[in-house]
C-alpha cells in the first residue's frame, strides 16, 4: 500500500514535491498574468497572496496527508472515520483528474514543439515580413496543434512517458526522475536568464516587471494573483495530500513548505526575468502577444528566430517547457494512482492502467474539441476550455475551502500543532499564525476567487 512508502531522501523529497507544484502555471501562466495585470503591481500582490494563502493551505494540506497516511479520499476516512468528511477529498480527486484531460493534451503540444526545433520543422518557410507582422508563428500555432492529428500522436506519447515512469513506484519512478528534471530545469531557467539580461534595453522589461505601479492595484488584480498563487502551488488538487502522505514522520513540514515554495516562486520570477526583457528587447507588442496561449506558442519563437542559434535556444526552452509539463502530469496522475491503489486494494501497476490508459480517449476528445466540432462544445466554448473553466473556477476553490474548514474547525485543535511541531519535538513559532490564517483567512480568500471569477 502507498501509505507504507516514503521518499528516500530530503533532496527527493523536496524535489518531488517542487516537481509537483512548479508546472505550466509557472512557464505559462504567470508571465502571461503579470503582464495583464500591471507588471510589478501583480508581482507584488502575488508575494502577499504567497505568504498569506499559499503557505497556510500548503501547510493544512501537508498535515492532512501525513497524519493520514493515504490517498486524497483516504485521508479524511484515516483522522474522521465515522464522518463524511471524505467527501472533501472527492472534490480534490475529481480536479486532478478533470485537469490531467487537458492537461495532458498541453504536454503533448510542449513535446511536439520541441520536437519542431529540434528538427527545424518550426522555422521552415519563414520570411522577415512574417515574423514582423506575427503571422508566421500564429499560423505555425494553428498548423501544429490547432488544424492536424500531430497533436495526439504526441499527447500519446507524454501519456506512454507519464505510464513508464509511474508504473516504476514513488522512489524508482516519481522521486528518480523529479531529481533529475528540477535541477535540468532551474538549469535552464539560469541559462536563459543570462541571455535575456544581456540583450538590449533588458532594463526597461524588468523595470516593468519589478517596479510595482500602486495605482494598478485592483480587485482584479488581487483575485488574479490569489488564483495565481492558488494553481501555482497545486493547492485543493489532492497532490499535496497525496505526496504529503509519502513524508517521513520526522520532516520538518514548515520548512519544507516554505522552501518549496520559494523554489515554485523562484521559477516563477526566472521567467518574468527572460519573458520582459526579451520583449522590450526585440519590440513585441505585449499587448497583443503576450497573452495566455501565444506568450508560449507565438510570441517567444517570434523572439528565437531573431537571436542568434535560434534552433539552440528554441530547443532548451522548449525542453524547459516540456519538463515542466511532465513533472505536473506525473503529480496530477498520482493522485488518481495513489487512490485507486488504496481504495480498492488494487495493485500500483492494475492502479496505473486505470487512471491512465482511458486517457488516450479523453485526451483525444478535449483536443479534438478545439477543432471546432460541435458535438464537442460545452456552454458555447470546446470541451478543453470548459474542463479547465470549471476546475480552476469551481471544484479547486471548493475543494481548498473545504480542507481549511476541516483542519481549522473540525480535527482537534492540537491536530495542527502537532503535526508542525512533529508532537513537540521542537517549538513552531508560526503555528499560531498558520492556525488563524487557516481558520479565518484562507476560507474567505478562497471564497474572493470563487466568487471572483464570477464577476
Amino acid at each position: 500500500m502507498s501509505k507504507n512508502t516514503t521518499f528516500g531522501s530530503k533532496f527527493g523529497l523536496i524535489a518531488a514535491t517542487v516537481g509537483s507544484a512548479v508546472g505550466l502555471g509557472n512557464v505559462w501562466r504567470f508571465p502571461s498574468l503579470a503582464q495583464e495585470n500591471g507588471g510589478g503591481a501583480f508581482l507584488l500582490v502575488y508575494i502577499c497572496c504567497i505568504f498569506i494563502l499559499g503557505i497556510p493551505v500548503m501547510l493544512a494540506e501537508f498535515s492532512l496527508g501525513r497524519a493520514g497516511g493515504s490517498d486524497a479520499v483516504g485521508s479524511f476516512k484515516n483522522l474522521t472515520p465515522n464522518k463524511k468528511w471524505w467527501i472533501a477529498g472527492c472534490f480534490g480527486l475529481l480536479a486532478s483528474y478533470l485537469i490531467l484531460m487537458f492537461y495532458m493534451v498541453v504536454a503533448g503540444w510542449t513535446v511536439e514543439y520541441l520536437w519542431g526545433s529540434i528538427s527545424g520543422s518550426l522555422y521552415e518557410g519563414i520570411s522577415s515580413q512574417a515574423v514582423t507582422d506575427g503571422t508566421f508563428f500564429t499560423g505555425k500555432m494553428q498548423e501544429m496543434i490547432l488544424s492536424n492529428n500531430a497533436p495526439l500522436l504526441w499527447t500519446f506519447v507524454m501519456i506512454v512517458i507519464n505510464l513508464v515512469i509511474l508504473l516504476k513506484g514513488v522512489k524508482k519512478g516519481i522521486e528518480k526522475i523529479s531529481n533529475i528534471l528540477m535541477p535540468l530545469l532551474f538549469l535552464i531557467l539560469l541559462i536563459f536568464c543570462a541571455v535575456s539580461l544581456s540583450l538590449p534595453n533588458a532594463s526597461e522589461g524588468l523595470k516593468f516587471f519589478l517596479m510595482p505601479d500602486f495605482s494598478k492595484i485592483t480587485t482584479d488584480v488581487i483575485v488574479a494573483a490569489l488564483g495565481q498563487a492558488f494553481f501555482s502551488l497545486s493547492l485543493g488538487m489532492g497532490i499535496l495530500v497525496t505526496y504529503s502522505s509519502y513524508f517521513p514522520k520526522d520532516t520538518k513540514m514548515v520548512r519544507t513548505s516554505i522552501t518549496i515554495t520559494i523554489l515554485d516562486f523562484s521559477v516563477s520570477v526566472l521567467m518574468g526575468f527572460i519573458i520582459f526583457p526579451a520583449v522590450v528587447s526585440f519590440g513585441i507588442n505585449g499587448s497583443e502577444s503576450v497573452a495566455g496561449m501565444t506568450l508560449v506558442f507565438v510570441t517567444l519563437p517570434e523572439i528565437f528566430s531573431q537571436m542568434a542559434g535560434t534552433q539552440l535556444w528554441s530547443v532548451l526552452f522548449f525542453l524547459l517547457l516540456s519538463v515542466a509539463a511532465l513533472t505536473s502530469t506525473i503529480s496530477i496522475s498520482e493522485v488518481a494512482i495513489a487512490f485507486a491503489h488504496d481504495r480498492f486494494n488494487i495493485s500500483r501497476k492494475k492502479a496505473c492502467y486505470i487512471v491512465l490508459l482511458p486517457m488516450f480517449v479523453f485526451s483525444t476528445v478535449c483536443s479534438l474539441s478545439l477543432c471546432g466540432y460541435d458535438m464537442l462544445q460545452v456552454a458555447g466554448m470546446p470541451l478543453f476550455d470548459a474542463l479547465d473553466k470549471f476546475t480552476s473556477n469551481m471544484i479547486l476553490p471548493v475543494s481548498a475551502f473545504l480542507i481549511c474548514i476541516y483542519v481549522g474547525w473540525v480535527l482537534p485543535k492540537n491536530f495542527l500543532k502537532n503535526e508542525l511541531t512533529n508532537n513537540g519535538t521542537f517549538r513552531s513559532l508560526a503555528t499560531p499564525v498558520v492556525l488563524f490564517l487557516i481558520k479565518f483567512i484562507c476560507p474567505v480568500l478562497v471564497a474572493l476567487i470563487f466568487f471572483g471569477n464570477f464577476t
